[in-house]
């Protein structure tokens, strides 16, 4: 199979599973095996392409015109392959877990569920794959339409509150911001193609790139820079899975990947580092990064907590890339990776707790770790990728963005990464030690167990492979040498 059908079979892999789980719909375990297949499907056609992009070939297919100047047309280059490969991994692994939670906790519409969530995945890889603006925000908008409903999913007055939320603040973000700066772009330099040193000439004046620059960053809503991060935290009011999806597998990664791309593709760090100064983004991205921490570590509700520490997390990664140099840039991609099975493992942990004990507080999982152990050991290793402890692998990203502000002496970006990890470390510890060294005071009897075995597998599969890429990071690291063109 040539690289366009690759591509083009991956766009649609995910929409086939539509259909599939459709018909299977009144056969709960033919319904899910569907699901299955059709996302390990997606590893295998989205792998297929990595050694072409490793090898400098960037496979690429055109699809048709809108009109002059706006065309669906795909690319791969060395970020898009990297988000294509978590995003599509990842499914397969929700999915596992899914099965576990969705029937544990007897959800209803549960057909309806892999159905909006394998459309979500089919957008995500339309983003990752963008080769223009037109065509990202196209299929940006796509993720947040086929997310609405996964977040509303329960029906409940407060999810379709939270729904209000989600929908009304990523629309507005992106129809008052995002589009109006899609067009000043294409005003300005008569292409919106993504371009490897990007599409300005340099006779802009720097005022104008800086207000660009900002209307793109907060019309990317999906990046969850505050002050328009709200959606964020109300949306946890979903499933778990949904959770998930949300800040590891689509959604907040779609987001921080855009503008990192629109950042290196569009603007591109030599024409910022050399005609302006974007401090203002370091400023917004370091004071998101220090208020999200220390709502994190107030939040009592763990799934609050979780959600808030994303939110900062996230900012990590638009720090990094408004330092502008080469090894910070790589540390912005490298915690795009590494923060999403970081991520995924919490919430999948968060949601096993929940199965099985109904517990949402932090201050209720006093002795969990000892009657789920497996669950709370790997609760345990995404809290360290999350501090930047080793042998995690958010120790890697970390120590890339904080070698990059020690290169430019940028002692904000610096003060920032050392108190905000110390905040990490406050937040999440204390949970680790409650877990297993403090008295539940409930008898062995009556006493908790693990959740089923899908649940399990998925939480501790993740946790396993946060501390594999610490130990063999040479392919994202071999992606990310080419996106930035240096070595690192």
């Amino acid at each position: 199979m040539n690289s366009q059908l690759l591509i083009l079979a991956a766009l649609l892999l995910p929409v086939v599973g539509v259909l599939f789980i459709s018909l299977t719909k009144k056969n709960i375990n033919l319904r899910e095996t569907s699901t299955l297949i059709v996302s390990m499907a997606l590893i295998y056609v989205v792998y297929s392409l990595l050694p072409d992009v490793l090898n400098g070939v960037y496979p690429e297919l055109y699809l048709f015109n809108v009109t002059s100047g706006l065309s669906i047309h795909f690319q791969i280059e060395p970020l898009g392959m990297l988000f294509a490969c978590v995003a599509s991994f990842l499914w397969f692994i929700n999915s596992i877990y899914s099965i576990g939670y969705m029937r544990t906790n007897e959800y209803k519409n549960q057909t309806r569920f892999y159905i909006y969530f394998a459309l979500a995945i089919s957008s995500t890889i339309g983003i990752a794959f963008s080769a223009n603006l037109f065509t990202l925000f196209i299929f940006y908008e796509f993720l947040t339409l086929t997310t609405y409903p996964l977040v509303t999913h329960k029906e409940t007055d407060e999810a379709k509150r939270a729904g209000r939320i989600y929908l009304g603040i990523l629309l507005a973000t992106s129809i008052c911001l995002f589009l109006p700066a899609i067009i000043w772009t294409y005003h300005l330099t008569g292409t919106i193609n993504f371009t490897p040193g990007g599409v300005f000439d340099g006779h802009q004046e720097p005022t104008v790139i800086v207000i660009l620059l900002i209307i793109f960053v907060y019309g990317i809503g999906k990046a969850a820079l505050m002050p328009v991060h709200r959606w964020l935290p109300s949306a946890m009011v979903a499933p778990t899975p949904v959770s998930a999806l949300l800040h590891a597998v689509a959604v907040v990664k779609a987001g921080v990947f855009s503008v990192v791309k629109i950042i290196i593709y569009i603007f591109s760090p030599a024409l910022l580092s050399d005609t302006i100064d974007v401090n203002i983004l370091l400023y917004l991205a370091g004071t998101t990064i220090l208020i999200a921490s220390i709502i994190a570590l107030r939040s009592d509700n763990l799934k609050r907590r979780l959600a808030y520490s994303t939110i900062s997390q996230l900012s990590y990664v638009i720090l990094a890339t408004a330092l502008l140099v080469p090894i910070s840039i790589a540390g912005a991609v490298l915690h795009i990776l590494v923060h999403a099975f970081g991520k995924i493992t919490l919430f999948f942990a968060a949601g096993s707790i929940y199965t099985t004990t109904k517990k949402t507080e932090v201050s209720q999982l006093n002795g969990i770790g000892k009657s789920m152990p497996w669950t709370m050991l790997a609760f345990a290793i995404g809290s360290l990728s999350m501090i930047g402890i080793p042998p995690t692998a958010g120790f890697l990203s970390k120590w890339f963005i904080l070698q990059g502000a020690l290169n430019i002496q940028s002692w904000f970006a610096v003060s920032i990464i050392v108190i905000s990890t110390l905040l990490n470390a406050a937040y999440f510890l204390p949970i680790i030690y409650i877990a297993f060294f403090r008295d539940s005071g409930i008898k062995n009897d009556q006493g908790y167990h693990e959740s089923p075995f899908p649940i399990v597998f998925a939480v501790f599969s993740t946790a396993c492979i946060t501390v594999i890429l610490f130990f063999f990071p040479e392919i994202p690291l071999q992606l990310i040498r080419l996106l930035i063109g240096a070595d690192i």
